[in-house]
Formats: C-alpha cells, sequence, structure tokens
C-alpha cells in the first residue's frame, strides 16, 4: 500500500493550540512505552527511518500506524543522535520514576538521614534524565554535568533541611510540603545550569521554513525560563494534593490502623497525579516557541530587520 507523505519532522497535531499540545504530550510520555520490547523498538525505528529515505513499508498499512511507529520510536531514541536511549531516562519513564521518588521523598521527609538520601536519589534521577535528553548540537560537558548534579543536590538539601528546622513546630501539613520547596529550588538551580551553553552563545533562531536566522540569548532565557516553571508546576499536583490527602487520613486514623499502607498510598496517588500533570504541563507553552523580533539583542533584530524585513515574529526550540 502506498502511504500518502506526511512530515514525520513536525508532531502530528498543530502545535497552535493547548489541547493539541496537551493530546501530543500525552502520547510522546505515554509511561506503557517502558514496557514496548527491543524487537518493537527496533521495527519502529526502521519504519521510520525508511519511510524518511521514500523507502517502501509494507508492515504498515495506514497513517495512523506510521505515526503510532513514530510515537514508539520518539519514546526511544535520541532525536538528534538516533542512539536508543538509557531506559530510565526516556520520558516514557517520567511517570513510574518519578512516582516512586517523590513518593518516598514524601513519605520520609522527616529523618534527616532520609531528607539527604532521597534528594540525592531525585537529583541523580534528574541528572541521568538531563543526560540522556542531552541535545546533540549542544552536548552537555562531563564538567558541566557534575557542576549541575552537585549545585541542585546541594540547593535541594539546604532547602529542604533548613525547611525542616523552620516548621519543626508548625501543623503537620506544612512539614509535609516542605519537599515541594526543595525540587523547585532544585529546578532553579538545575536547568539553568543544564544549559549554561545557551545562555552564554544563545539558542537557534528559524523562520517559518527552518531557516536559521542567528543565535539569541534573550530568547534562551525566554525559554529556560518557561521551562522551569513548567518543570515546578508539573511537581506541584503530587507534591501538594498528596499531602492533603495523607494529613486527612492521619486525622481520621487511617495511617495509624495501617501504618504499612502510608508509602504505597504516596506513591500511587503521586503516580496518578503525574500521569496528568506531565503531560498538560508540558504542553502550556509550545515546543517550537515564539519571540517577536522586536524583542531580540541590538545587533541581531536590526540583522534580521536589515536581511528579512518581513519577519515580525521568529522560532526557537524551548526543549522540554
Amino acid at each position: 500500500m502506498n502511504l500518502p507523505r506526511v512530515n514525520l519532522d513536525e508532531p502530528r497535531y498543530d502545535q497552535s493550540t493547548y489541547l493539541n499540545r496537551a493530546k501530543h504530550f500525552l502520547i510522546v510520555t505515554n509511561p506503557l512505552n517502558v514496557f514496548a520490547t527491543e524487537e518493537q523498538l527496533d521495527r519502529a525505528a526502521r519504519i521510520v527511518k525508511d519511510y524518511r529515505a521514500g523507502k517502501p513499508v509494507p508492515d504498515v498499512t495506514s497513517v495512523d500506524e506510521l505515526w503510532a511507529a513514530k510515537y514508539l520510536y520518539d519514546s526511544a531514541f535520541h532525536p538528534d543522535t538516533g542512539e536508543k536511549m538509557l531506559l530510565v531516562g526516556r520520558m516514557s519513564a517520567q511517570v513510574p520514576m518519578n512516582m516512586t521518588i517523590t513518593g518516598c521523598m514524601m513519605t520520609f521527609y522527616k529523618s534527616t538521614p532520609a531528607v539527604i538520601f532521597w534528594q540525592w536519589i531525585n537529583q541523580s534521577f534528574n541528572a541521568l534524565v538531563n543526560y540522556t535528553n542531552r541535545s546533540g548540537k549542544s552536548p552537555i560537558s562531563q564538567e558541566q554535568l557534575l557542576t549541575s548534579y552537585c549545585m541542585a543536590t546541594g540547593g535541594a538539601l539546604v532547602t529542604a533541611l533548613s525547611l525542616n528546622r523552620m516548621v519543626r513546630n508548625a501543623p503537620p501539613l506544612v512539614g509535609r510540603l516542605v519537599p515541594l520547596a526543595a525540587v523547585a529550588a532544585a529546578n532553579c538551580i538545575n536547568i539553568p545550569l543544564m544549559r549554561m551553553q545557551e545562555l552564554q552563545n544563545g539558542v537557534t533562531l528559524i523562520d517559518d521554513d527552518g531557516k536559521e536566522l542567528g543565535q539569541s540569548v534573550r530568547a534562551a532565557k525566554e525559554g529556560i525560563a518557561a521551562v522551569t516553571f513548567s518543570r515546578i508546576l508539573m511537581a506541584m499536583p503530587g507534591m501538594v494534593f498528596t499531602p492533603v490527602l495523607m494529613n486527612t487520613l492521619d486525622k481520621r486514623g487511617f495511617l495509624k490502623r495501617f501504618p504499612w499502607a502510608n508509602s504505597p498510598i504516596q506513591i500511587l496517588f503521586c503516580g496518578f497525579c503525574l500521569t496528568f500533570a506531565t503531560p498538560l504541563c508540558c504542553a502550556l507553552f509550545s515546543q517550537k516557541a515564539s519571540i517577536s523580533v522586536d524583542s531580540l539583542e541590538g545587533e541581531l533584530r536590526e540583522k534580521i530587520r536589515k536581511d528579512r524585513p518581513e519577519l515580525k515574529v521568529v522560532y526557537y526550540n524551548k526543549g522540554l
């Protein structure tokens, strides 16, 4: 069967609306993709590569099957290098990994050794995700990765331990919210550090047709701020609603009768929240972000006005 030509380099759904962006990220972050076999992943990679090369793909009979293969391919292979990514670093692993780590951070938030251990585990996981999803064009150096890892871990620990000391006599619900503050602080450190090259050299600007126009530090700052905001917002439902739930169960004596249920309830409820919060918060901003030419740095702005006077808005990859 001859399939119609579709552009696999762009998302299937128009990304100009929030609903379509949410639909796109619901598929991209689908945790069920973690269970895909090596054979299924290799088949998806072959289909995508053959279709892009204009070769026949006889085992695909519809456009829906083609897009299913493309999304499965995207869930496991690096977009720049084409290499198969580490399982725990893939977007599809974000919900099962984060629900476990977040649930444990909120279960064991009172003990100093436990706070240190789970914040270290969380930042180690974040470093692995950042390394796995590093840009092929702007690779993360080992020095940069280590610096980000140490500073984010240190920031999270200082925040968590300091706030634990401050809220020692506060109501239990306040203490349960300390891990959220630590995660927010770590994100504010980790993300800018991991993308320091963009802050120093700028992010690539393109026009509607994908033609490169130059590098902008201002666009990089906007993109990194948007990513940091969405990452913090992504963590909030699980790290706010779960403490409220657990505080209610504690007041009603449920946790005294079933103390073994403390950790499983928090992990499962975090997983429920993250299943929806992850794609919905990723969709807050378009990954192909736009910026007004008038907002760019002076020299770059004048260059674009001179070379492409018809352009009012340019685009860049915001990242996730």
